[in-house]
């Protein structure tokens, strides 16, 4: 599902992926962009792989639920009602949604999630870097690293500011603050900084193609449909 950048490219690196005996690793028998039509009609597969658009999340779970198959979501801007719609399909058949496949990420918000816990009291901000084409603002990705910063504090308060503009005052020691800048080709950069008396620590992923995202959900789709039933998480898949 999903027939833009990344769309094209997972089936594209899908198709020349060879298993140890020389063989085909996936065959893809549909792709879909935003005719709806052609999920309803197309052959089932063993799993969807959903890089594509909110809008198409009703197509998504029609399909798994039609053909039995696994689905790996990678669709980002999701609302929570979106979310828990894609929970309750894991009832049903096995389904993995991250906001982001790459195994560096994954690190990243593992280190995040460390860092946080030991600098207590530092000021935490977030901020990412997207392509000018990319839809959804702040990224999956950020919204994933700003839940490993409020799971790790010990900060009942702690909450997030999107951006700020105008006379805002001093900063909260409760906030959290997350910046989305957009511009050129960019593949994608996270860096999430840590800012104490007279010191700041910095960790950031930077991605240069889109190449990893793809190697990471074609990864996971291997996994997932060996599964049972159920959510899982990016982590339980890979770790």
């Amino acid at each position: 599902m999903g027939a833009g950048r990344m769309g094209s490219l997972i089936r594209t690196t899908a198709e020349a992926m060879r298993d140890a005996a020389g063989g085909a690793a996936f065959t893809v028998v549909a792709q879909f962009g935003f005719d709806l039509a052609e999920a309803a009609e197309a052959p089932a597969a063993d799993v969807l792989i959903d890089f594509s658009n909110v809008a198409t999340l009703p197509a998504t779970l029609a399909y798994a639920r039609r053909c039995g198959c696994a689905v790996v979501s990678g669709t980002t801007g999701y609302t929570d009602e979106q979310l828990a719609q894609l929970r309750e399909l894991g009832s049903e058949v096995p389904v993995v949604w991250s906001g982001n496949y790459s195994i560096g990420v994954a690190a990243l918000r593992h280190l995040t999630a460390q860092a946080t816990r030991e600098l207590p009291g530092f000021d935490v901000e977030i901020v990412e870097c997207h392509h000018n084409q990319k839809a959804d603002a702040p990224s999956g990705t950020a919204k994933m690293l700003l839940d490993e910063v409020i799971a790790a504090r010990d900060d009942a308060e702690a909450h997030p500011v999107f951006g700020r503009e105008g006379m805002c005052g001093a900063r909260d020691a409760h906030e959290i603050g997350v910046h989305a800048l957009r511009g050129g080709t960019v593949a994608g950069v996270h860096t999430v900084s840590f800012f104490g008396t007279d010191e700041e620590v910095s960790l950031t992923h930077r991605a240069t193609s889109r190449q990893i995202f793809v190697n990471g959900a074609l990864a996971a789709a291997t996994k997932l449909a060996a599964r049972e039933p159920g959510f899982y998480t990016f982590d339980e898949l890979m770790f």
